[in-house]
C-alpha cells in the first residue's frame, strides 16, 4: 500500500479544545485507525509534532497520546521540510503571527476560528495564503455534527417546503469559579484577551447559516455581560470585561429570518446544549448535536389559546425522530480527513480562510450593531 506521510505542526494543542478534539479525537484517532484510506492501495498517515511554550505540558501530552515529537521552537520546526501542514489552535490574537510564519515557510494552513481579531486581517490572511499558493482551511466543525447533518438531509430532500425561520438556542451555565471550578478558560470573559461570546459564536452561526439556509444580508445583535465578576484558574477574582451572552437576529437575502440566543449564563431546559428549530410551510424540525425530530404539516396539532384550562395537547409528543441511517464520526475528525485529502489528492475543500474571514466579519458587525443599537448590513466579502 502506498502511504502518504503528512507531517503536521500542531501549535497550541495543550489547551482543552486542541487536546481533546484536534489531537486525541482527530489526529490520534486517524493514526489509530491506520490512516485515511483513499483506496485499497493508498492511504494518508498524519505525522504530528506538538509545538507550544511549555515543555512540561508538551511532554505530558505526548506521553498521554503516544506522539513522539515535541518542540518549543516553532521557527526551527517551520524550517523542517518533513512538515508540510501547519495547524494553529493558539489564542486568537496570536494566530495571525503563527500563520504568517507558516506561510513564509510554504506550509499549508489549517487553523481554528476565529482566524483573526478583525475581518480585515482575516481576509488578508486568506489573500496571503492564496498568493503563497498553499492549501488553506478553517475549522467549521458543527457542519458535521450528526444532528446538523440530519437537518441538512431534510433541507436537501425538500421536507420543509419553503423555509420561513430558524431559531437557535445555544449555551449552558458556566460556573463563576468561586464555589465550583469554571468549565471554560478565564480569558473567555476578558475583552482585553480577545474573549467574548459574540466573537466566539457568531463565527459558528455564520458558517451554519451560509451552508444550510442562505446568505446573511443584515444583523441586529445585543450583547450583555450578565456576570460581572468571576474567579480564575488560580482562584483569584477578576472583573468580566467581555460579553457572556448575545441575542442576535439575522436577515437572509432569501427572506429567511434566523435568530440565535447564545449564553454562558443560561440553565438548560431543552433537548441539547445547541438546538436549531427550522419552521417551513410544509413541516418543522428541531436538531440538536446528535438527534433531530420532525413534525410534518399533516401532523401539526390545532392549537387554540385558552389559558383557563390545562392544555389538551402534549406538545413534545407530536414529534418524530429522524432515524440514524449511517455511522457518524467525530465532527472535527471528519473535517481533518477532508482537509488532508485536499492537501494530498487536491480534492475539493470549500472551507477556506475566506470562509473564516466571513465569520470574523459577522462577529465584527454584531459588535458594531450592539454599539450602535441598530441593524447593520452585511456586505459580500470578496476574495
Amino acid at each position: 500500500m502506498k502511504t502518504h506521510t503528512i507531517g503536521i505542526i500542531m501549535n497550541g494543542v495543550t489547551g482543552r479544545m486542541g487536546t481533546n478534539q484536534h489531537l486525541i479525537r482527530s489526529i490520534k484517532a486517524i493514526r489509530d485507525q491506520g490512516g485515511i484510506v483513499i483506496s485499497p492501495e493508498e492511504r494518508i498517515l498524519p505525522d504530528p509534532i506538538l509545538v507550544g511554550r511549555s515543555e512540561a505540558k508538551l511532554q505530558a501530552l505526548a506521553k498521554r497520546t503516544g506522539v513522539e515529537k515535541i518542540s518549543t521552537d516553532l521557527d526551527a520546526v517551520l524550517k523542517d521540510d518533513a512538515y508540510s501542514v501547519y495547524f494553529d489552535a493558539t489564542l486568537t490574537g496570536q494566530r495571525p503571527i503563527g500563520v504568517r510564519k507558516a506561510l513564509a515557510a510554504g506550509k499549508h494552513i489549517y487553523c481554528e476560528k476565529p482566524t483573526a481579531t478583525t475581518s480585515e486581517e482575516a481576509l488578508a490572511l486568506y489573500r496571503e495564503a492564496q498568493a503563497a499558493g498553499v492549501k488553506n482551511g478553517v475549522v467549521q466543525d458543527k457542519l458535521w455534527l450528526p444532528g446538523i447533518m440530519k437537518l441538512k438531509f431534510l433541507i436537501d430532500s425538500g421536507f420543509f417546503g419553503e423555509i420561513l425561520s430558524v431559531r437557535g438556542e445555544f449555551g449552558y451555565w458556566v460556573f463563576d469559579g468561586k464555589l465550583q471550578p469554571c468549565q471554560r478558560p478565564s480569558w473567555n470573559y476578558r475583552k482585553e484577551d480577545d474573549g467574548g461570546i459574540i466573537v466566539d459564536m457568531l463565527c459558528h452561526w455564520r458558517y451554519l447559516i451560509d451552508n444550510l439556509f442562505g446568505a446573511v444580508k443584515g444583523v441586529s445583535c445585543l450583547g450583555a455581560t450578565h456576570l460581572k465578576k468571576r474567579w480564575d484558574e488560580q482562584g483569584k477574582p477578576y472583573n468580566c470585561t467581555a460579553d457572556d451572552s448575545a441575542y442576535a437576529t439575522f436577515e437572509l437575502a432569501n427572506g429567511v429570518i434566523c435568530h440565535f440566543n447564545s449564553s454562558w449564563t443560561v440553565r438548560v431546559r431543552r433537548d441539547d446544549l445547541l438546538t436549531l428549530q427550522v419552521d417551513g410551510t410544509e413541516g418543522s424540525a428541531v436538531a440538536g448535536l446528535r438527534n433531530c425530530v420532525i413534525q410534518h404539516g399533516t401532523q401539526t396539532p390545532k392549537c387554540v389559546w385558552n389559558p383557563d384550562i390545562d392544555s389538551p395537547i402534549r406538545f413534545f409528543e407530536g414529534w418524530h425522530e429522524v432515524p440514524t441511517n449511517q455511522a457518524y464520526d467525530n465532527a472535527f475528525k471528519v473535517q481533518w480527513e477532508l482537509f488532508l485529502r485536499h492537501v494530498v489528492k487536491d480534492e475539493p475543500f470549500p472551507w477556506s480562510l475566506l470562509e473564516g474571514a466571513k465569520g470574523v466579519q459577522l462577529a465584527e458587525l454584531g459588535l458594531a450593531s450592539w454599539e450602535k443599537r441598530a441593524w447593520v448590513d452585511v456586505p459580500e466579502l470578496k476574495a
